[in-house]
């Protein structure tokens, strides 16, 4: 898949896009990412792409004209499943929408910064709003960086034992239960006797009822769910 970063700041994504998972993916040929510096679509010399509010209020406004020289560039080289802009009034993000999001050819992400963006970027652009979380970043670039990795660590080959992402938190909306490795006595703090039994369905049980109980007690709201 492609996923193409519209951001003010290329730079805080660079070291992050070619290190770990998701770096190897790249090098792999199953995920394709590019950064855009949205300043080299700028109207004004000084390369701003922000102004004042209309209305009076506070702060400054990422401006219409960048945005949509940007998107429409990148739209004249293909067609994208989604647009998505970061923005902490969006839909919050999850494990179900990055396994829906890994099955894309090419998708936008948008890196709000200031006030956010010019309103009717929103209406007429953008296809999907997405949060992180309940407050307030200074950018979005650390809002991409998240969907980048959710997203391409679930493609196919991503992950050398596939199985392992399917098993994570979320997956099926539990916790992942308790995980444990060697030596199976540390200072006295044993591994639980089950999972040295090497009795794989007991094993399974195990693990299904410690990930309901970590949930009930950590999440409940998954439990309800």
């Amino acid at each position: 898949m492609r996923i193409d970063i519209i951001t003010v700041l290329p730079e805080l994504l660079q070291g992050f896009l070619q290190e770990s998972i998701i770096g190897r993916a790249q090098k792999r040929g199953l995920a394709d990412i590019h950064l855009h510096n949205l300043r080299d679509w700028a109207v004004r010399r000084d390369r701003r792409i922000d102004d004042y509010p209309y209305g009076g209020s506070a702060g400054m406004v990422m401006q219409c004209e960048p945005i949509d020289r940007c998107i429409t560039s990148l739209k004249a080289e293909r067609r994208y499943d989604e647009v998505i802009f970061t923005s902490p009034d969006g839909q919050q993000f999850s494990q179900p929408m990055a396994n829906q999001l890994s099955l894309a050819e090419n998708i936008i992400i948008l890196c709000g910064h200031y006030k956010g963006i010019d309103h009717r970027i929103r209406e007429h652009l953008i296809t999907r709003e997405i949060s992180i979380g309940d407050y307030v970043l200074t950018g979005g670039e650390l809002a991409a960086a998240v969907i980048a990795d959710a997203v391409v660590r679930v493609i196919p080959g991503a992950i050398g034992d596939e199985q392992s992402a399917l098993s994570d938190s979320f997956q099926d909306d539990l916790l992942a239960p308790p995980v444990y490795t060697r030596p199976a006595d540390y200072k006295g703090w044993r591994v639980p006797d089950i999972l040295l039994s090497g009795h794989e369905a007991r094993i399974r049980e195990w693990e299904l009822q410690q990930a309901m109980e970590r949930t009930a007690r950590l999440r409940p709201d998954l439990i309800k769910k």
